[in-house]
């Protein structure tokens, strides 16, 4: 049995009032309970989801409604492909997504290094700017962005999905924020040495640095997965250059939609990202608690 310590005595939990220990026992009780209700709140919208894409299509909207159908029909998610070109669509947004958290957690690692271990004049001020775009909305970017690719005559192609939101001053905050907790004692090392500032960063900063890149990536990722609004924009052939949520889109036509093979395609379209985060969570946990997250 464990033993509670106290400033004064070391307390054996068996030592205390029945009353007490029943006490403790209904509170972990509840709180288990009340867990139980909001995961199963949260959970809700997943398992109709998954239900409803395992329906056959008259029995999506019934009366009274049912979370199962009559059958369970694995060939909608067969279906979903050929009723569109899915895998096309898959394809496009995984080679977007990959490219542009390749190309954002590069630049954020070099900048949060320039912003937090490079000494030059102006750092700080150079910094407060380029975080102040934050405060921008996208949505507010998307009309001059679109007059930029068209100057650029980038309209309709995939580096005008990459390109224009693969540089962010989130992740620049993110990394900056690991470094300072990095002691300036191993910069110091290094340099006795005999290592520049390019060989620090390469073999002693960017190790440690992995959680808090695997952050990036997962956030980056996810957020150019479910772009929405720009490739809306930009993308004038769905069909060759549509990413996932213009290719869910197509599943609502004038002839009505096919609810159970939207809810299939929704399905799939999550895998890369579930996947994502199960290969990450190691590294996920500790990112956050680095990277200022963690509510520190």
């Amino acid at each position: 049995m464990t033993e509670l310590t106290s400033s004064n005595r070391t307390i054996n939990p068996r030592a205390l009032p029945r009353t007490h220990r029943q006490t403790g026992r209904v509170r972990h009780a509840v709180g288990y309970v009340l867990l139980c209700l909001v995961a199963l709140l949260f959970v809700s919208p997943l398992i109709y989801m998954v239900a409803t894409s395992l329906k056959p299509s008259a029995d999506v909207f019934t009366t009274p409604p049912t979370l199962w159908g009559s059958s369970i029909e694995w060939g909608n998610y067969a279906q979903a492909f050929t009723y569109l070109p899915f895998a096309r669509f898959i394809l496009n947004g995984v080679f977007v997504a990959a490219a542009g958290t390749a190309i954002n957690v590069a630049v954020a690692v070099l900048s949060g290094y320039a912003f937090s271990r490079l000494r030059w004049r102006g750092r700080n001020t150079v910094f407060i700017l380029f975080l102040a775009t934050l405060m921008i909305p996208q949505d507010v970017l998307v009309i001059p962005m679109y007059v930029m690719m068209q100057g650029f005559g980038w309209v309709d192609t995939f580096q005008a999905l990459i390109i224009p939101w693969a540089f962010t001053a989130l992740g620049a905050f993110l990394v900056r924020q690991f470094f300072l907790t990095v002691p300036q004692e191993l910069d110091d090392a290094a340099r006795v040495d005999g290592a520049g500032a390019i060989r620090t960063f390469f073999s002693v900063m960017l190790p440690l640095a992995r959680p808090t890149m695997a952050v990036l990536a997962v956030f980056s990722f996810i957020a150019y997965w479910n772009s929405f609004l720009w490739p809306l924009v930009i993308v004038n052939d769905v069909e060759a250059r549509g990413t996932i949520p213009l290719g869910l889109q197509q599943f609502f036509g004038q002839q009505g939609s096919e609810w159970n093979l939207v809810m299939a395609a929704s399905v799939i379209s999550m895998l890369p990202t579930v996947i994502l985060l199960i290969l990450l969570q190691k590294h996920l946990v500790k990112g956050i608690v680095t990277s200022g997250l963690g509510g520190r």
